[in-house]
C-alpha cells in the first residue's frame, strides 16, 4: 500500500467513513487504529487476511468472528488469549493441523483440554513436544515429559517453573531418570559430531558448538543450564556449580536471588566479567559484597553495580566518577529519602549533584538551586524537570549553551517562544531540532526551522501545529517518511484526506 495511505491509516483525525474506504483498499495498517469498531475489524479481516492475527491478539475479534478451519492462526491467537476453556473443539482441531508450527503454537496455549495435552505430548515432531514441556502449567505433565527419550524435551522441562523440584534436581544431576536416547545433533548427523560455529550450510539451525558422541553432551549441558536458571530448582542442589569448569553453568547461577552469601562472594571473583556483572546487579547481594565489588577492574561491572537498588550512596558517587553510570535516574537515587536528596544536592561533588538532578520530583527549592549549578552536566540532567520557569530555562542556555540546549528543549514547560529561540540558536544543535519537533508546545515558526534538518523533518511533518498548506506540500516530499508523517498529521484538512483516499488506489 502506498506510504500516503499508510500515513492516512494512522491519522487519528481520519473520519470513520474514510476508515471504511481504506478497508475497501485492503490497508493492513488500519489494524493498529485504536478507534476501529468491531464491524470495521471484521470487515478488515475479510479484506486483509494477515490482519486477523493482530486483531485477535488485541481483543478486537471474538470467537464468533473466527472459523478455526478457515483462519487457524487467528484461532490460535484467541486460544493464546485464553478462550481454549470455552472452545475445546478448536484445540482438538488444531492439534491435528499438518503444519508443525501451528501445533507448536497450540502447545504453548493455556487451558488446553487433557486429551489435547496427551495428543501434543505424543506428537511425532519433537519441537511440538518441547514447546508443551516448556509452557505446561501442570506439574504432572512436566514430570511425565522429563522422562521423554529426546533430550530437547528434557531441556524444556528443566526451564519450566511448574516442574516439580525433585524432577528438576534429577534433570540437573541425571540421577533417577532413564538416559535420553536422542538429541538434535544425532537426529541429523552421524556421530561423533561437533557443529562448526562457522557452519557454511544456509539451512542448518544447529546451535554453534552443538555436539554429540552418543551421550548427547551439549543437550545435557543445556538441560543443566536451564535447571540452574530455574528458580524452582532447590538452592541446595545448585550451589556446588559455582566452581564448575563450565562458564555457562556458573553464569546461570548469577541471576538467582536465593543463593547463600558465600556463593555470591565466590561468583563475584569469577574470571568471567559477564558473571561478575550479573552478580553486581543481583538485588540479593549484601552491602559488604557491594563495597568489595566497587573496586572491580572491569568498568561494565562497576556500571552494573551503580544500578543496584541498595548500593550505598558513598559507593555510588565513587562509581559514577569511574564507570560513567549517571546518564539516567539510577534505582538507588529514585528511592532516596528527602534527607539523602538534600545531602546530594548540597554535595561539593558535581557527580553527586548530577545523580539527584535526574529526579523529576525534586522540591522547588532544590530544583531551582540545581538549575543555577555551575556544572553543565548537573544542569543538563536537571533541564527536563517540570516546573522550571521560562526565565530559568533561558538562563541555563545562556550560561551553558549547546551543552544543555537539547535537554532544555525536552522540558514539558518550555514555552512556544523559548522553543522558537532554541530552534534558531547559533550554532545550531541538531539533536535539539528533533526534540523541538516532537514537543507539544512547538510553534509553527520553530517547526518550519526543524524542517530544514533531515533527521527532524519526518518528526516535524507530523506535528499538528504545522500550517495546513505546509502539510499538503510535504505530502509530495521526496522522503517517503516525511510524506507518510504528513499524511498522518491530525491537522491535515478533511477535504485533503478525502482526496487522498479516493485518488490513491
Amino acid at each position: 500500500m502506498h506510504h500516503i495511505l499508510c500515513g492516512l491509516a494512522a491519522n487519528p483525525a481520519l473520519p470513520s467513513e474514510l476508515v471504511d474506504r481504506l478497508i475497501s483498499l485492503a490497508d493492513d495498517d488500519l489494524a493498529c487504529r485504536p478507534d476501529l469498531s468491531h464491524a470495521q475489524a471484521v470487515a478488515l479481516v475479510e479484506r486483509v487476511e494477515g490482519s486477523a492475527l493482530r486483531l485477535a491478539y488485541e481483543g478486537r475479534l471474538t470467537a464468533d468472528d473466527v472459523d478455526p478451519a478457515a483462519r487457524p492462526d487467528a484461532a490460535l491467537a484467541l486460544l493464546d488469549r485464553g478462550v481454549g476453556v470455552s472452545h475445546p473443539q478448536w484445540a482438538r482441531l488444531l492439534a491435528a493441523d499438518p503444519a508443525h508450527e501451528r501445533r507448536e503454537k497450540l502447545a504453548a496455549c493455556p487451558g488446553l483440554p487433557p486429551d489435547v495435552v496427551d495428543t501434543l505430548a505424543a506428537d511425532p515432531d519433537v519441537r511440538v513436544v518441547a514447546e508443551l514441556a516448556l509452557w505446561t502449567t501442570v506439574p504432572d505433565v512436566a514430570a511425565r515429559l522429563a522422562t521423554h527419550p529426546h533430550a530437547e524435551v528434557r531441556r524444556a522441562v528443566a526451564a519450566n517453573e511448574a516442574t516439580p523440584p525433585a524432577v528438576l534436581v534429577a534433570l540437573l544431576t541425571g540421577e533417577g531418570l532413564p538416559a535420553a536416547r536422542q538429541c538434535l545433533v544425532c537426529d541429523r548427523e552421524e556421530i561423533p559430531f561437533v557443529h562448526d560455529p562457522q557452519c557454511p550450510r544456509p539451512d542448518c539451525d544447529l546451535p554453534a558448538g552443538a555436539s554429540c558422541d552418543g551421550s548427547h553432551e551439549s543437550a545435557v549441558h543445556g538441560t543443566r543450564e536451564a535447571a540452574l536458571r530455574n528458580p524452582a530448582t532447590p538452592v541446595e542442589s545448585v550451589t556446588a556449580f559455582a566452581d564448575h569448569p563450565s562458564m555457562l553453568l556458573r553464569w546461570a547461577l548469577a541471576t538467582r536471588e536465593d543463593l547463600p552469601p558465600q556463593t555470591y562472594a565466590r561468583l563475584a571473583e569469577d574470571p568471567t566479567s559477564a558473571i561478575r556483572r550479573d552478580i553486581a546487579e543481583n538485588p540479593a547481594i549484601d552491602e559488604a559484597l557491594i563495597r568489595t565489588m566497587a573496586d572491580d577492574r572491569d568498568p561494565e561491572v562497576r556500571r552494573a553495580l551503580a544500578h543496584h537498588p541498595r548500593v550505598p550512596l558513598d559507593v555510588l558517587t565513587r562509581l559514577v566518577a569511574t564507570a560513567k553510570a549517571a546518564a539516567t535516574l539510577l534505582p538507588r537515587i529514585a528511592a532516596a529519602s528527602p534527607t539523602e536528596i538534600e545531602e546530594l544536592a548540597l554535595s561539593p561533588d558535581p557527580a553527586a549533584r548530577m545523580l539527584v538532578a535526574h529526579r523529576r520530583d525534586l522540591p522547588p527549592v532544590i530544583r531551582d538551586r540545581l538549575a543555577d549549578d555551575p556544572d553543565a552536566k548537573v544542569v543538563k540532567a536537571l533541564a527536563p524537570h517540570p516546573g522550571l520557569t521560562e526565565a530559568r530555562l533561558r538562563a541555563m542556555v545562556e550560561r551553558h549553551g549547546v551543552r544543555v540546549l537539547a535537554k532544555v528543549a525536552t522540558n514539558p514547560d518550555a514555552t512556544p517562544a523559548l522553543l522558537d529561540e532554541l530552534a534558531r540558536h547559533e550554532p545550531p544543535v541538531q539533536k535539539a531540532f528533533r526534540e523541538i519537533a516532537r514537543h507539544r508546545a512547538a510553534p509553527a515558526s520553530a517547526l518550519l526551522t526543524c524542517l530544514t534538518d533531515s533527521q527532524a523533518r519526518p518528526v516535524a511533518a507530523g506535528h499538528p501545529a504545522l500550517p495546513p498548506p505546509v502539510i499538503v506540500d510535504l505530502l509530495a516530499d521526496t522522503d517517503w517518511q516525511v510524506a507518510e508523517a504528513a499524511a498522518a498529521n491530525p491537522s491535515l484538512r478533511p477535504a485533503v484526506m478525502w482526496d487522498l483516499a479516493w485518488h490513491r488506489d
